[in-house]
């Protein structure tokens, strides 16, 4: 048991194998479930939960402790924390962004398909739909704030992180002002990721 527990590949290869044995194993057992369009929501609405759990986690994790923590580390250790751990986070934390934007347009694509509730219903809070649904505006919120969210990874955050850590040439008080940058954009993001969370988890349960 130690030799899987200590090699991370290994302990998420076998994770994910669990997962799918649960889910697939429960679609064979249960005629009710089997391989229809509610199996496919659940795969992707657990792909879509599984990124955003990477992306919010790591955008918390420097929020709550690699910023707050910096000023209190020794000169001489903030090279590790800027040469190896902030640039594996960095990666985790863009990617995780996409990966849950992506899922969850094939979240809404299986809506649509299926004929719940489809992009012009959520994208313009209901606003464009034959029957208003408060549900559709509730979503509609939720999924914008999740849209800036990933471009500020993107499109800010990113950018001025590799100008801050030194990841791409830039004069040196380029750095100071770019890692501040990148700092007020993440905690923007922080700022939005509560009530973001509450559209997302409250949309499928407060209007069944």
């Amino acid at each position: 048991m130690a030799s899987i527990l200590t090699n991370l590949r290994t302990t998420i290869h076998i994770s994910l194998a669990l997962a799918v044995i649960f889910l697939v194993g429960y679609a064979f057992a249960y005629d009710s479930i089997g391989f229809g369009a509610a199996f496919w929501m659940a795969a992707a609405r657990w792909s879509h939960v599984v990124a955003g759990v990477m992306w919010i986690g790591l955008l918390w994790y420097f929020n709550f402790v690699q910023i707050p923590t910096m000023p209190e580390i020794p000169d001489e250790m903030k090279p590790a924390i800027g040469k190896h751990i902030a640039p594996k986070a960095l990666f985790w934390f863009r990617w995780g962004a996409a990966f849950t934007v992506l899922t969850g347009l094939i979240v809404i694509g299986l809506r649509q398909y299926s004929g719940s509730y489809g992009f012009h219903d959520v994208l313009a809070f209901g606003l464009l739909s034959d029957t208003y649904s408060a549900q559709y505006s509730f979503l509609g919120i939720g999924i914008w704030m999740a849209l800036i969210m990933a471009f500020n990874v993107w499109f800010v955050i990113w950018p001025n992180q590799k100008i801050a850590l030194g990841m791409v040439e830039a004069e040196a008080d380029a750095k100071p002002k770019a890692a501040r940058t990148a700092m007020l954009f993440s905690r923007t993001n922080t700022l939005l990721s509560l009530p973001m969370l509450v559209a997302m988890a409250g949309a499928q349960t407060l209007f069944g």
